[in-house]
């Protein structure tokens, strides 16, 4: 039986992307994502508020182009799979943390506009979720975004996106 933990969060970035690389060169970007919740006490007829937060990884061309592109405040939606990571802090605590790792990341069009533009493929195709091991996703590394606003070529019957 496969079980899926594919979740969908849409909040507001409470901390720009902060883009590193694995000693393999795997680019990784994390960030916060604070997602709000409100209802109508129905009690008090008052309006209620639980905020939950979440940290969110990217991995690859994903978190490079996450890096370049959002910034703190940003309301984006997140696409990915939940994932638990544990470790004991110097004093000998155990701490755990559930975090978003993931597959899809982009700007919500509720109350903002975006350009988009379309970067050239870094790989030989591929995707999904790979994070610098194993075979089929991107491989990472510099090269291939064109300058900001500079027209690309098409092909005359291939589709822009």
């Amino acid at each position: 039986m496969a079980f899926d933990n594919t979740v969908t969060v849409t909040g507001n970035i409470t901390r720009d992307p902060e883009l590193r690389f694995t000693p393999g060169g795997s680019a990784v970007a994390t960030f916060g994502l604070a997602w709000n919740r409100r209802w109508q006490n129905r009690q008090t007829n008052e309006t209620e508020e639980q905020v939950s937060f979440f940290d969110v990884t990217c991995w690859n061309t994903l978190a490079e182009n996450v890096s370049e592109s959002l910034t703190k405040g940003t309301r984006v939606i997140v696409s990915g799979r939940m994932e638990q990571r544990s470790w004991e802090t110097q004093d000998g605590d155990r701490r755990s943390k559930v975090e978003i790792i993931a597959d899809e990341v982009s700007p919500s069009l509720r109350w903002a506009t975006v350009e988009v533009i379309r970067n050239e493929r870094r790989d030989g195709g591929g995707g999904g979720r790979n994070q610098g091991g194993g075979g089929g996703g991107y491989q990472g590394g510099g090269g291939g975004r064109p300058p900001r606003n500079q027209a690309q070529d098409y092909v005359a019957d291939e589709e822009p996106f």
